[in-house]
């Protein structure tokens, strides 16, 4: 974030309806109908006098009928829809050009049936669409290997399709023939029809066998070169010389913040007299299944540790510090971070200095499930987000330092001072995490999920939970490949990546509900050859924590999928979290994707991620036609939860929230430094510049609290955005305490949101709006 005050600091309705004539005739009565976003439908024409629905409910139905009118020669039609893989479809024939069907639909919903309202398509009036792909079988679980045969109601269409969960385009495989589906995996596919617009991608995953759960690990596995396990049992000069050596190898702002070491510090329970300097790329964490289980007499540090840093701490990048207690050596621990450098399941018994010693700028903070009994100062820190924790007071605010679930935090009083606070986390659940228990075992401890929370998981003693012995992980170590991971996966194995960097040739496919992957002293994965790193099925209770996704130098399309496109399963009960996972776009090697997360599964929580488009790093790895990007985020499920969220310098918009009833707490943005001319960067709309945030014009609920928007057009300051939130106009769209900046008044923000908010002034002067609408 703001690394550019000067050259030395640059880094770089729903409608009541009465029941069909169906559920008269049953005898059954019919609640009103649903909100549209319990569902979706379309309309596609695959030939001139036929159309195809398609209904997708948002909960799996034992039946959808759709009932439909303007078929000449006919009246009133009433059909049973078939299902394929969640979405049920009926064609409908015999219409002309002009030709208006008039339809709604009656469907089964946990045991009560729902009428939705009437709905109206002209044939012949849009763009023809060719008609999604189905499956047979659909997708499910089978006991033996399947054969999968794909096919489009559309006459003639062509249909291209991937088995290795990333998106089809019209260069994927041809499909001529039934498919071999003989282990797990996932299968995508569109088809394409010369003169029409190409379908809709369509998905089937498909479990093959008995998964009787992972084969037997080591309970005391190897965790390779890079961990670095302490015993209190070690001397104190002993463990100190490995932190000062790993900290010297990974302090240099210059020579390591692009390096590929990467390494973990890791304290067995018991205290410790030690002092760890973080540096890039390092995780530090107790192995104490509380934070109280491991005390360091001493210090968790960050700072502005190198004299090209020149006194502040805004590259401070790639470094966390989890699950322990600290007596600081003076009375207050110190945190001077930027962004990606989580500091979690905290307990400071002192006070918290998240600036440097210089008091020069900071920038991106992030803190979870902590205490500190003392006073959190955040004094030079642009922005902050604070998550279900407890503070003995807090001090400072420069721009937008945002709480939700934490006592001793400030009232809301922005913009002056800057601080906005949310009693509670709507919806909240801690990061998996390593420790060892009583018997010497190593385990993973899954917190449970939290609703309306408030102050850390472990405040009355322990985290509520359950764990799940590391005989159930696969431990991913220097050597592994796509294909092993993936063998262990398909296995029913749950994922432990160690420190390093994994090539990837072929897409990590987690199709297994409750799987956790959860990596340790940022563990990197590069996609080679255009594939997407990784794909997450639309299952239950995935968590995802610690890993960074690097772009590779031929361009995906995406780095990492949660949900196949359409998905619309209801996962409020245990929903995917992403936490702790960042993406880097360029800087340490000239990478390139369309989009860096994709989030089509509903109610998943993202809780904290930094997607970035690198604006500085090695030498020829960024530039405007080097680390190509569009987009950092892109949420299509409902429901979506994010607190925490980072995305900076995408070269069109920065997120893109196209999904019903989405949150988000906290968002730090800067736009594209680098844009040429503004003639480059127009929106498809004909405004000046791309949105930092855009909610999809279709969107009828979304709320979204603390947001900031920066410009630096340091390549051309006559570049400006005209605004950097759009959304549309509705009382259900609310937004909460958001501003624009222009850093040193390098290019312009017409508006803050919409119409609304003045342009940015000189100074490096925010423009502030309290509330929209």
């Amino acid at each position: 974030m703001n690394r550019t005050l000067d050259k030395l600091r640059r880094r770089g309705p729903a409608l009541a309806l009465v029941a069909s004539a169906v559920l008269v005739a049953a005898g059954l009565s019919a609640p009103a109908a649903l909100a549209a976003d319990d569902y979706t439908q379309s309309v596609s024409q695959p030939s001139a006098s036929q159309v195809q629905i398609s209904f997708t409910p948002a909960t799996p139905a034992l039946y959808v009928d759709v009932h439909y009118t303007g078929v000449p020669g006919l009246g009133q039609q009433n059909v049973r829809m078939t299902n394929g893989s969640g979405t049920w479809r009926t064609t409908v024939n015999g219409l002309s050009s002009g030709n208006v069907l008039d339809y709604w639909f009656t469907y089964e919903k946990n045991g009560p049936q729902y009428d939705t309202p009437h709905f109206s398509y002209t044939v012949g009036g849009g763009t023809t669409t060719v008609a999604a792909p189905t499956f047979s079988p659909p997708g499910g679980s089978y006991a033996s290997a399947q054969t999968v045969t794909i096919g489009s109601a559309t006459a003639g269409a062509t249909i291209r399709y991937t088995v290795d969960g990333s998106t089809p385009t019209a260069s994927s495989p041809l499909y001529s023939g039934p498919i071999s589906v003989p282990n797990s995996r996932t299968v995508n596919a569109i088809a394409l029809k010369s003169g029409m617009t190409t379908s809709a991608v369509s998905s089937a995953s498909y479990t093959i066998g008995t998964q009787a759960g992972c084969p037997a690990q080591s309970d005391t596995p190897n965790f390779g070169p890079n961990v670095r396990i302490f015993d209190p049992s070690m001397s104190a000069a002993t463990i100190q010389a490995q932190l000062d050596t790993d900290f010297n190898n990974q302090k240099d702002t210059l020579t390591a913040q692009f390096a590929e070491r990467r390494v973990a510090h890791l304290f067995k329970p018991g205290t410790y007299g030690v002092h760890d300097n973080v540096g890039f790329y390092t995780s530090v964490a107790g192995l104490g299944q509380n934070p109280g289980d491991v005390v360091i007499n001493g210090d968790i540090t960050v700072d502005a540790f190198n004299a090209s840093d020149n006194g502040v701490a805004l590259q401070n990048f790639w470094r966390s510090a989890e699950n322990m207690a600290v007596n600081p050596s003076n009375g207050n621990d110190r945190w001077a971070v930027a962004q990606a450098a989580p500091f979690r399941r905290m307990d400071i018994r002192g006070g918290l200095q998240l600036y440097p010693a210089s008091y020069g700028f900071a920038s991106g903070g992030y803190i979870a499930d902590s205490r500190v009994s003392g006073q959190a100062a955040s004094v030079s820190q642009q922005q902050w987000y604070t998550r279900d924790s407890a503070l003995g007071s807090w001090n400072g605010g420069v721009w937008n330092m945002v709480f939700s679930g934490t006592s001793g935090a400030p009232a809301t009083t922005f913009p002056n001072p800057p601080e906005t606070t949310l009693a509670t986390t709507p919806v909240s659940r801690d990061v998996p995490y390593l420790y060892v228990d009583g018997t010497g075992k190593y385990r993973v401890f899954l917190p449970s999920l939290r609703t309306n929370a408030s102050g850390p998981s472990w405040a009355n003693g322990s985290t509520p939970g359950s764990s799940l012995p590391m005989s159930q992980f696969y431990v991913v170590k220097a050597g592994d490949t796509a294909a092993s991971i993936n063998n262990a996966l398909s296995a029913g194995c749950n994922l432990f990546f160690t420190p390093g960097i994994y090539h990837l040739n072929q897409t990590l496919n987690v199709t297994r509900a409750n799987t956790t992957v959860l990596g340790i002293g940022y563990p990197t994965l590069v996609p080679d050859n255009g594939v997407n790193a990784m794909q997450v099925s639309d299952v239950d209770g995935v968590r995802l924590k610690g890993l960074l996704f690097d772009a590779g130098t031929t361009n995906s399309q995406a780095l990492l999928t949660v949900g196949q496109a359409g998905s619309s399963a209801n996962h409020a009960a245990n929903p995917t979290t992403v936490q702790d996972v960042f993406f880097r776009i360029g800087g340490q090697i000239a990478g390139k994707a369309t989009n860096s997360l994709i989030v089509n599964s509903a109610n998943t929580i993202i809780d904290h991620i930094w997607a970035w488009r690198a604006d500085h790093g090695n030498a020829g790895t960024y530039g405007w036609n080097v680390n190509t990007a569009d987009t950092g985020l892109v949420v299509n499920g409902a429901n979506v939860l994010a607190t925490g969220l980072f995305v900076e310098h995408y070269q069109k918009y920065q997120v893109i929230w196209n999904g019903q009833g989405g949150r988000t707490i906290f968002f730090q943005n800067e736009m594209p430094y680098d844009v040429p001319d503004q003639a480059s960067w127009n929106a498809p709309s004909g405004v000046a510049g791309y949105a930092a945030y855009k909610v999809g014009a279709n969107v009828t609920s979304h709320e979204a609290w603390g947001l900031g928007s920066y410009c630096f057009f340091d390549t051309n300051p006559a570049v400006s955005s005209y605004h950097a939130f759009e959304v549309p106009n509705t009382s259900g769209v609310r937004f909460h305490s958001l501003l624009t900046v222009s850093l040193n008044y390098r290019g312009t923000i017409t508006h803050v949101i919409n119409d609304t908010g003045g342009v940015t002034p000189s100074g490096t002067v925010p423009v502030n709006v309290i509330s929209y609408p």
